[in-house]
């Protein structure tokens, strides 16, 4: 979804930890959707300073489909990687080729996408509901991931940690819309994101075993975990999660969440979503810390 501002921190949270543990890699690299998005949607040219020790590709409302990105025409997967290959070009006339070598070969890449594919796409959009069926779609998805990260493999990527879907029926827009069951979780759409973490995962293994010298580490405790807050908020300090904290907390987002709707929330860290799509800070912190001791282990 293509907004001017997200406060989905995943990204920068886990950048902070893994500094704080020192993590042994040079650099932090990024694609993916708005759960990483430090705002390209807003500023596409732009690259970040101190772009050796890293730079985020990321979209909002982007997917591993490329259908996705035109449903709001933000910047699509494969144009990322193009951006990443003008990144790795640079680095080299910035560093030189044995450096920029190194540092490329021993980042950190996060890659983060595939909701929307679902939600802005799939179940919205009738194109690819006449072409395949839910699982079909799935397995679609996980062929264009495959091919993704064999992509960025050839083009020296070793290590990846690699997120799957999140509870995305219990979302506030999901749970908006789904009025005929009290506003509960889209079950069916939280089985398909669980599904399809299974499907990931299995491609994960594939890929460690077939590829050498790469390391991806998926794991589904953003799921499990972001799914026991929401069941169970008070048990992490929350009160509210059936809706957000922006305007009325339904279906707004991006220049709808600001201080100036009179529906907005006075306390964000009550709520374990900030707007319609996207948890509150206080949110993204618990779900950092939950993955930083694994991201540690597997990349030291």
């Amino acid at each position: 979804m293509a907004y001017l501002y997200t406060p989905w921190l995943l990204f920068t949270q886990i950048l902070l930890q893994v500094a704080k543990y020192e993590a042994k890699v040079p650099a932090i690299i990024v694609f993916g959707d708005s759960t990483v998005d430090s705002g390209n949607n807003n500023r596409i040219s732009t690259l970040l300073k101190n772009f050796a020790t890293g730079v985020c590709f990321a979209s909002a409302g982007t997917g591993y489909d490329t259908a996705t990105s035109d449903v709001l025409n933000v910047i699509p997967l494969w144009k990322e990687v193009e951006y990443y290959k003008e990144y790795q070009n640079k680095l080299r006339a910035y560093l030189g080729k044995a450096k920029a070598k190194k540092i490329l070969t021993e980042a950190l890449y996060l890659i983060s996408l595939g909701t929307n594919d679902f939600l802005e796409n799939y179940y919205t959009i009738p194109t690819r509901q006449m072409e395949f069926t839910v699982q079909q779609f799935e397995d679609f998805l996980i062929g264009l991931s495959e091919n993704f990260i064999r992509e960025i493999y050839s083009l020296g990527v070793r290590k990846i940690s690699l997120t799957g879907l999140p509870p995305m029926g219990c979302l506030p827009l999901e749970r908006a819309r789904n009025f005929m069951a009290n506003h509960d979780c889209v079950q069916e759409h939280n089985n398909v994101a669980v599904e399809f973490n299974r499907k990931l995962s299995n491609m994960v293994a594939k890929l460690n075993q077939e590829l050498p010298g790469l390391r991806i580490l998926f794991t589904d405790k953003i799921y499990q975990l972001l799914y026991q807050i929401i069941k169970r908020p008070s048990s992490y300090g929350f009160e509210v999660a059936e809706v957000a904290c922006c305007a009325t907390g339904t279906f707004e987002m991006s220049y709808l969440c600001n201080e100036n709707n009179p529906y907005t929330c006075k306390d964000a860290n009550k709520y374990v979503f900030w707007d319609a799509f996207h948890p509150t800070d206080k949110t993204n912190k618990i779900l950092a810390a939950s993955v930083t001791g694994i991201l540690r282990e597997t990349f030291k």
